[in-house]
């Protein structure tokens, strides 16, 4: 008997009230359809269904395309009673909706197209594995994420409303959302008010909201650059200077955030021990994003199924006996994101020393494009030999380290 024949295939798809699942059997025969709620309690209704099309011998597979977001609680459940459960990706089931001659959209359908994808790469899909501590990683990821875009966003609006009061004002220091910026900002939101301040009444000020990093001259420079932009006041001035001031507080207010988000991501960091930060490129936020969605590590049996889940891997398409190997857009792609990212730092040379900031990649990329290999091609291969590196030092919890030949090169 084949292997895929000791299975019955379950595909669950998932939505915030309701999830469907549809049984099919290793001939993609539809045996039965459910719809349940999205709450524990109702989820015995769903292995109760599966267990009359249950034969002796055989074992239930349930295939999730979410088990992050809407499907967490089942996939949970499914584990806490020892349910073999796979993730399936999204990219695949829209690929298996697609490739019938009269595509369709229902709940039912895609239920069934993921329970088909899971028949077809039973061997290959990884486990699903909700472990607390990497979802909620993932959960204050995210929340640093939503926080860090709502940052851009408000800087953003600060540098119009800024242009209006002071035309120069990107002269004035080197980061408009620094600290002596914003407090700058704050007091000072329109040139109106800097009126009958003295040099030295504003260098003191300056200095003490920058820790004396800010000096005489650069109060001496603001002043000249207001004087010469000319007089911006119009019709309500205060509700344009009140303008700027909200900006400011809501600015500081997401920092402030940031940071607590940020210590909270390192404590439970330190919980997995994982010492990805030592390799160069990878600070708490990249080390945090890659955990986040690798998950448990242990679900991968090897590198090469981590490169496929991360769509790292290419894949070959050949006929006549000619083959040739093209990027795949399916796996997870904002793993591949950061993948793509880390391996751009790696081969990066410093603008200062005109060093390489990891030689052991340099070098091989470089390699890569000598054997005929587009840059685009070479760093694809950087991507997948970072895998390697990542799935050893997460698996073995190791740090990274340069070969000695290569440090001895460096030096």
């Amino acid at each position: 008997m084949h292997y895929k024949q000791k299975h019955i295939y379950i595909g669950v798809d998932l939505h915030k009230k309701t999830h469907t699942a549809v049984v099919i059997n290793c001939w993609y025969e539809k045996l039965g359809e459910i719809t349940f709620e999205n709450k524990p309690a109702a989820f015995d209704e769903l292995t109760t269904y599966v267990k009359q099309f249950k034969k002796r011998g055989m074992t239930p597979v349930y295939g999730l395309e979410d088990v992050g977001g809407y499907g967490r609680s089942l996939a949970v459940y499914l584990t806490e009673n020892k349910q073999l459960v796979k993730e399936v990706n999204p990219s695949l089931v829209k690929d298996e909706r697609k490739s019938h001659p009269n595509p369709q959209k229902s709940d039912s359908w895609d239920a069934e197209c993921i329970a088909t994808v899971l028949v077809r790469k039973l061997d290959k899909l990884p486990d699903a594995n909700p472990q607390d501590v990497y979802w909620t990683i993932g959960q204050l990821v995210t929340r640093r994420n939503g926080l860090v875009k709502a940052l851009i966003s408000l800087k953003n609006q600060l540098h119009t409303q800024l242009s209006y009061h002071y035309p120069s004002y990107k002269k004035f220091f080197s980061d408009i959302d620094g600290k002596c910026a914003l407090a700058f900002w704050e007091k000072y939101p329109a040139p109106h008010l800097l009126k009958g301040v003295s040099i030295e009444t504003l260098a003191a000020f300056l200095r003490k909201s920058s820790n004396n990093a800010c000096s005489t001259r650069k109060a001496e420079e603001i002043l000249i650059l207001v004087q010469a932009d000319g007089d911006t006041t119009r019709s309500y001035q205060e509700q344009r200077d009140f303008l700027i001031q909200s900006h400011v507080r809501d600015i500081t207010h997401k920092k402030k955030e940031i940071a607590h988000v940020e210590a909270e991501i390192g404590n439970m960091m330190k919980l997995l021990d994982y010492q990805l930060e030592t390799m160069p490129g990878i600070d708490l936020v990249t080390a945090s994003a890659l955990v986040a969605e690798i998950g448990d590590i242990t679900r991968f049996a090897s590198t090469d199924k981590l490169a496929r889940f991360a769509g790292i891997a290419p894949k070959i398409e050949g006929s006549g006996g000619k083959e040739k190997t093209k990027k795949t857009k399916l796996g997870n792609r904002v793993l591949h994101g950061l993948f793509y990212n880390l391996a751009v730092q790696q081969v990066q040379v410093s603008k200062g020393s005109k060093k390489p900031r990891n030689p052991l990649f340099y070098e091989y990329f470089n390699r890569k494009k000598e054997e005929g290999k587009t840059p685009t091609q070479a760093l694809v291969c950087v991507m997948r030999r970072l895998v390697n590196i990542i799935y050893g030092m997460m698996k073995n919890k190791t740090a990274f380290r340069l070969p000695e030949q290569v440090e001895k090169q460096a030096s």
